[in-house]
């Protein structure tokens, strides 16, 4: 057994079992490894679109996902995907072929590459080291919630492997949860036992069974409103107090709320200028908690007047043992009647702008919710559209959105849907893309056609990178350089194998309503000519500070 079959072999022993890429002839053999050991491989258009789909599957699936690359412009390709994952502690494996001769065409130093954009780098070195080695990046991964780039150099894959070196190969057991200190503990009991007005935000790190559960049960005892940071936006829905995302995305509601609270406690949140509007949502007088089981992550990004190292479920469970009697807080009844009439975009009045040419993007949002089914994965690609499908397409769950923005790059927003659909094939798989992004990442509608997803692409099209018109329009500058001609999005769906609508009216919409009551034989994209005279509402936050 060559090294390069005992290292595909390990690393399905050790727990990878989905696998994106595109293959070439150096992670050619790996890759056909992984798939006679029992591995599922999707093979994609790009390599950056391999990447971002296994970020997805990794983060709705909760297992671990692997990428494999070829050397040099197979990992170069990658990197946008490979960033994002890593910025955003996705357990992530990319499994990158290595030549080591700086003669060679394809030599780049890869090991800088990583360390560049956030990964981990590690390398199989000999072959009597290669599935120790293998199996030690998939526990990395897993304990350390990093994205590792696994270089394999070719004359290491060539090599023979030693004959038991696949005896002992096995999962790494699971990630072992923090418990809280005794003393963190009392502290927060405190801080919540003198609170009037709490407000509890949970992100990324409170998208664990049952910190749900925890979460609320402590919420209802001191009072507290529950919300999110856009990545766990579904985590409390269907919780009558819920005040959804906090942050650019809010609610008038939920910012009033939120910037009015005396006690803001993050749960596996970070607090960040995005979540906290720049820290505009902490009012003067307001005490600042966050809870993480990773301490380095604590005050990262502002001042705390406690943070406590622990994961978001025993932390919970722990400070509601301790609590004393149940308190109002902000469970009253006006709040309340505040959050059953207020508390969701929708319920907020609009001017509709829409014309016979182009519609508006809260018209289109509100009428697709209705139209598509409950049970739904809502992925989000980057531009000034994404405010729209995130607030206005309603998601069952935690598990019924991913948002790739950790990195904020346009053009990921398909691979994500992908991904997500592979990792929730029960449910109905949306993409929200703009134009711009669309087109860059068009080359796997292919993909999508060919493994047969029963997605719904929507692409929000008002022919620009309108982020940038609507920021730099205003001053005068010229803006030839972010609008283009008009393109006939839904063509080029066509093309590929897609059922698609161009959608200019409500009327228009007809056609999704027919695609919806079935067969659903063939993906759909509904090309959406929307109006394009105004910046999203949340665009003035988003470049605050540029």
């Amino acid at each position: 057994m060559k090294v390069a079959e005992a290292v595909g072999r390990a690393l399905h022993a050790a727990g990878v079992e989905q696998v994106f890429g595109v293959v070439g002839s150096g992670n050619f053999h790996l890759t056909n490894a992984l798939l006679a050991a029992g591995a599922r491989f999707v093979a994609a258009r790009h390599e950056g679109g391999a990447a971002t789909m296994a970020d997805a599957y990794a983060r709705v699936s909760g297992t671990p996902a692997a990428v494999s690359v070829h050397q040099g412009p197979g990992l170069t390709n990658a990197l946008t995907g490979i960033a994002e994952a890593a910025k955003s502690r996705t357990p992530l494996l990319v499994l990158a072929a290595e030549v080591t001769r700086p003669t060679s065409n394809f030599y780049v130093d890869q090991e800088a590459l990583a360390r560049a954009v956030g990964a981990v780098p590690m390398r199989i070195t000999s072959a009597e080291d290669a599935v120790g080695q293998a199996c030690a990046a998939v526990r990395r991964a897993l304990h350390e919630r990093r994205t590792v780039v696994l270089n394999l150099p070719l004359e290491v894959q060539g090599l023979d492997a030693p004959e038991a070196a696949l005896a002992q190969v096995s999962p790494p057991p699971p990630r072992p949860a923090v418990a809280p200190a005794d003393a963190e503990v009392a502290a927060l009991v405190r801080v919540l036992e003198r609170a009037g007005r709490p407000v509890f935000v949970a992100g990324r790190g409170a998208r664990s069974p049952g910190a749900r559960d925890a979460l609320e049960a402590l919420a209802e005892r001191c009072g507290a409103l529950p919300a999110t940071s856009a990545v766990a936006r579904g985590l409390f829905h269907g919780n009558p107090w819920s005040l959804d995302v906090s942050g650019g995305f809010a609610t008038p509601l939920a910012a009033e709320l939120i910037g009015g609270a005396d006690v803001i406690v993050g749960w596996g949140c970070a607090l960040n200028m995005w979540t906290m509007r720049h820290g505009a949502l902490i009012g003067a007088d307001a005490t600042v908690v966050q809870v993480d089981d990773d301490p380095s992550a604590l005050g990262a990004h502002r001042d705390l007047h406690l943070g406590i190292t622990g994961d978001v479920e025993l932390t919970a469970r722990h400070v509601l043992e301790s609590f004393g009697g149940k308190r109002e807080g902000l469970r009253t009844p006006d709040v309340a009647e505040a959050v059953a009439t207020r508390g969701r975009w929708r319920d907020v009045p609009y001017e509709d702008t829409s014309t016979r040419d182009r519609i508006d993007p809260v018209t289109l949002s509100i009428a697709l919710d209705d139209l598509l089914p409950a049970q739904r994965v809502v992925c989000i690609d980057s531009g000034n559209f994404m405010g729209h499908p995130s607030m206005f397409l309603s998601v069952p769950d935690e598990h019924g959105f991913c948002f790739t923005q950790a990195y904020q790059s346009i053009g990921l927003g398909l691979a994500t849907t992908i991904g997500a659909a592979l990792a929730r094939p029960d449910r109905l798989p949306v993409a929200a893309l703009g134009d711009g992004g669309a087109l860059m990442g068009a080359a796997d509608l292919d993909t999508v056609r060919r493994l047969g997803l029963p997605m719904v692409v929507v692409v929000y099209n008002d022919d620009a990178y309108g982020a940038e018109v609507h920021h730099f329009g205003p001053d005068g500058h010229p803006l030839d350089t972010v609008e283009f001609p008009p393109t006939d999005i839904a063509a080029v769906a066509r093309g590929y194998g897609f059922e698609a609508v161009t959608v200019r009216t409500h009327a228009d919409l007809k056609a999704v309503a027919d695609w919806v009551a079935g067969p659903r034989s063939a993906p759909l994209l509904i090309d959406a000519k929307v109006v394009r005279d105004r910046g999203a509402w949340w665009l003035e936050e988003a470049f605050r500070g540029h």
